[in-house]
């Protein structure tokens, strides 16, 4: 039996996805779906990676990967590319020869090897020369490779594609029209490759061509003939002129050397001497107008290149006859110094000009400086005066350097000229200045006495006793205080001193003026402002106001076994009568028995549980708290909290009636004793009674408002002085009330209790000092 049938060809594109199916295979083969699992078919592929596979379920011959074509074949000597494959089945065995063709698709967009092409053409090179380029490759064959090229818009250049014998494709760069370097050196152009695919797929190239030089350029001068003129008795080596022609062309076809022609006179060579490399003719003689008045030459500017090419000019010289006398001056009267205030109009000086030369050579003009307050006034023949035509002012110049100048008329003009010095006296006509007029002095508090604060100097732009200035504090009583006996100034140098010690926290700034007087007749002078600002210190400790701490620095709390998560057991408050920056305070646990159990915000100080009791929490909690301030270094207070818990839940913070502010001044101390010591004895009867009534009586629970779990039991009840509050948030609430109205929040203890009764004082009012001020006493009613 022939186990072999004949070869099965399938054609698929390449770079199909995974999974993607070629044909049914049991089908085209006549195989039955169902058996093939039995049959046990399977597919080998020949002498490549196993790319394709069949899906014994329904027969399908299906992609395990995705096929590059490129990869698979690289050989372009051939458009076709076959995967080959077996695909035997037993029971019986036979086999099958499966030919898969892989189609090329445009997935390769072509490109050159050298993104950069660099040609070298001579701009001598003729019409239609040609000029290799590299070629471009694509990957994929058949239409899909290169079929043509683009070349960018050229005056100059076009391409010419031409076909290999394998059937690649390249291009010629053909020279259309000729090259002139002096135009454009450089040519940049674009080749681009277009394969034939759809779409189709470009690659480009940049191609420089540069253009080599030719010396085609004659060197040419500026103008056909120069006319020049020099004096007579010019110095020897004298520039005359320099002659600079020009080559367009570069390299040894620019550089150029010159040189006299044969139609220069020898008598012109002698007198000028010619540079070949630069083209200066410079004096090599003395010139005598009186013996030539012109000298004529011809000059020749030749390149170096090859063949040399050459350009002349003609050059006239013209002599000029020179004035050889200077003009003379004379100072005939000079008046210095004199006061800054001399009035205007008035003489200086008295001067007189002459020339020894005739005709125009022999007139003189005598000028001085115009950016000088002073000018000329001519009074008679070759006479002039000095005399003074703005205010002076010696702050601004103390001196004048006045320079007379006197210049002929001839050509070139000679001139000469004399200097003398002004000097200005000084009168008192300036007022002292402070550098500013207003001075901002921070000084630290804690400060010791007869420290420098700063030194304020004043500037007097006038001389000797006119600018001695003598400094002073001007009188100014603050608080029935002179400033003279808070701050002192040296009179000579403007030092100033602090006479005592400042304190922040009792006087935090002072203003007042200092004035500087001059010595002069008769005397100026000129205030200025001074600001002292007192600079806080953190001097002051935090000062914990709440839990109030009695006896001692140990408080004790109780709370129900049963407080819920989150609930408020206790609120530290500190206070710190420093600036706002040094009387920041934060909290934090020092200790604490369970860290789990409790959490201490360290702004509000607010300590609250973090989860429930436990059975195996311990009955007594123990905290430590402490407040630092945010001063540097920082000061800090701290207050220690025994926590106990207990098994019954007191009555809910929720039944307590919202508490009534009322306040009533009294002006006078003793009244005010009477009436503390009254509401201590009425309170303390309160108490008593209230004891008896709960003993005898268990708490029942409310049925406005159920027992709340996080109440507070405190033996330390706060704020009024017929009132028991059983929270320290509520003490902290009206804490909090009361100073924000401005109030000083003080507590006092019953006598014979652990109560206390809390009354409001105006801020400003010392605990012990209550004259000029009244107290308050917060009522509120359980």
């Amino acid at each position: 039996m022939n186990t072999v049938s004949t070869v099965t060809h399938y054609s698929v594109p390449e770079e199909m996805e995974e999974g993607s199916v070629v044909a049914n295979l049991a089908t085209d083969l006549g195989l039955d779906v169902k058996t093939l699992i039995k049959r046990k078919m399977r597919v080998d592929v020949v002498g490549n990676k196993k790319y394709l596979d069949i899906n014994k379920d329904t027969g399908e011959l299906f992609f395990l990967e995705r096929i590059d074509r490129e990869l698979l074949c690289p050989s372009k000597t051939t458009t076709s590319c076959f995967l080959r494959l077996d695909a035997t089945i037993e029971n019986p065995i036979r086999m099958f020869n499966i030919e898969v063709e892989i189609m090329d698709i445009n997935d390769n967009a072509p490109h050159f090897r050298r993104g950069t092409m660099h040609l070298d053409i001579s701009e001598s090179s003729p019409v239609g020369e040609r000029f290799s380029l590299n070629n471009a490759a694509d990957p994929d064959v058949g239409t899909n490779s290169v079929k043509d090229y683009h070349l960018s818009s050229s005056e100059h250049f076009s391409i010419e594609i031409q076909t290999g014998r394998d059937g690649t494709k390249f291009a010629d760069l053909i020279l259309k029209t000729a090259l002139d370097r002096e135009q454009q050196a450089v040519h940049n152009l674009i080749l681009t490759a277009v394969d034939g695919g759809v779409p189709t797929r470009t690659g480009t190239a940049s191609i420089i061509v540069r253009v080599l030089d030719v010396n085609d350029n004659a060197p040419s001068f500026n103008k056909d003939k120069y006319i020049v003129d020099v004096m007579e008795n010019s110095p020897i080596g004298s520039l005359v002129i320099n002659l600079n022609a020009s080559d367009l062309d570069e390299g040894s076809n620019s550089d150029i050397v010159y040189s006299y022609s044969l139609y220069t006179s020898e008598r012109t060579q002698q007198v000028f001497i010619l540079n070949p490399e630069n083209g200066e003719i410079r004096v090599r003689e003395v010139i005598n107008y009186e013996e030539f008045k012109l000298y004529d030459m011809e000059i020749i500017a030749s390149d170096k290149g090859p063949n040399s090419l050459s350009g002349q000019c003609k050059l006239s010289i013209q002599v000029t006859d020179m004035n050889d006398n200077h003009p003379e001056i004379s100072i005939k009267s000079f008046q210095s110094p004199v006061n800054e205030n001399i009035e205007l109009d008035t003489v200086i000086a008295v001067v007189s000009v002459s020339d020894k030369d005739s005709g125009d050579n022999g007139v003189v003009d005598l000028h001085i400086p115009d950016n000088m307050p002073f000018k000329l006034r001519e009074s008679s023949d070759n006479y002039y005066e000095l005399v003074v035509s703005q205010p002076l002012d010696r702050e601004k110049v103390p001196e004048y350097d006045i320079t007379f100048t006197v210049t002929d008329r001839g050509s070139p003009p000679l001139s000469d000229n004399e200097t003398m010095t002004l000097e200005l006296l000084d009168v008192n006509d300036n007022v002292p200045q402070f550098p500013q007029s207003f001075y901002t002095i921070r000084v630290m508090e804690n400060n010791a006495p007869g420290a420098l604060l700063s030194s304020l100097t004043a500037f007097d732009p006038d001389l000797h006793e006119n600018q001695y200035l003598v400094y002073f504090i001007l009188e100014k009583e603050i608080a029935n205080t002179s400033m003279s006996m808070l701050f002192s100034i040296n009179p000579e140098n403007g030092n100033l001193y602090a006479l005592k010690t400042f304190d922040y926290e009792i006087e935090n700034e002072f203003i007042f003026h200092i004035e500087a007087r001059d010595s002069g007749s008769p005397p100026l002078s000129s205030n200025v402002t001074v600001h002292i600002i007192i600079v806080d210190q953190n001097d002051n400790a935090p000062v914990i106001v709440s839990p109030w701490r009695a006896h001692g620095s140990v408080v004790e709390e109780k709370i129900p076994r049963s407080t819920d998560k989150g609930s408020l057991v206790s609120k530290v408050i500190a206070l710190d009568t420093d600036s706002v920056h040094n009387s920041r305070i934060t909290y934090q646990f020092l200790q604490v028995t369970d860290a789990t159990l409790f959490s201490l915000d360290q702004y509000n100080g607010e300590i609250r549980t973090m989860r429930m009791f436990s059975y195996r929490d311990p009955r007594h909690q123990r905290m430590v708290v402490a407040a630092k301030d945010n001063g540097d270094p920082a000061l800090s207070a701290t207050v220690t909290i025994k926590l106990s818990t207990v098994e019954t839940a007191v009555k809910a913070y929720s039944d307590m009636t919202e508490v009534p502010l009322e306040y009533d001044i009294f002006s006078d101390l003793n009244l005010y004793l009477v009436i503390g010591l009254g509401s201590v004895s009425f309170l303390l009867l309160i108490t008593i009674l209230v004891t008896i009534v709960l003993k005898c009586q268990k708490p029942k629970p409310s049925k406005a408002a159920p027992p709340c779990r996080n109440s507070v039991i405190s033996e330390r009840n706060s704020i009024a002085d017929s009132t028991l509050v059983s929270n320290d948030a509520y003490w902290y609430s009206l804490f909090l009330a009361e100073t924000r109205k401005g109030k000083m929040v003080v507590r006092q203890p019953v006598p014979k209790g652990s109560r206390y009764i809390v009354s409001s004082l105006p801020r400003g009012t010392g605990l012990t000092d209550t004259s000029g001020s009244a107290a308050s006493t917060l009522q509120v009613r359980v």
